[in-house]
């Protein structure tokens, strides 16, 4: 019998996405937005924690070589992340506390890092 085929980038990319989404979750953050595309940036997930927004950034490694997961949150990446936030922030009624998170996922640990940037 054939073994399965691997999975794409893609697919693990996606897989990270909903273990992360599942963690949160029985941490008691609520959904609001997955996958926030705007011009100029991306978010993987936005939560509420609470009364503050949670804008998430989740990273998945094999390992920790190379500085595993975080260290791959680039500047740019960092540029990105408020961008897409302030976009989506533009759409809310009132300006609500928040902060922005990483889900970091090496070689299956989980490492949740609260309040990684400053907007």
């Amino acid at each position: 019998m054939p073994s399965p085929p691997a999975q794409t980038k893609q697919q693990r990319g996606r897989q990270g996405e909903d273990d992360a989404l599942a963690y949160l979750l029985r941490q008691g953050l609520v959904l609001l937005a997955r996958n926030y595309l705007c011009k100029g940036g991306e978010l993987d997930l936005i939560m509420r924690d609470g009364a503050s927004i949670v804008f998430v950034e989740v990273r998945l490694r094999s390992g920790t070589a190379y500085g595993g997961a975080l260290a791959s949150i680039t500047p740019a990446k960092q540029r990105r992340m408020v961008v897409a936030a302030q976009t989506w922030l533009l759409g809310q009624k009132r300006l609500p506390a928040c902060r922005f998170d990483a889900l970091c996922i090496d070689g299956g640990h989980i490492s949740w890092l609260k309040n990684i940037l400053d907007m």
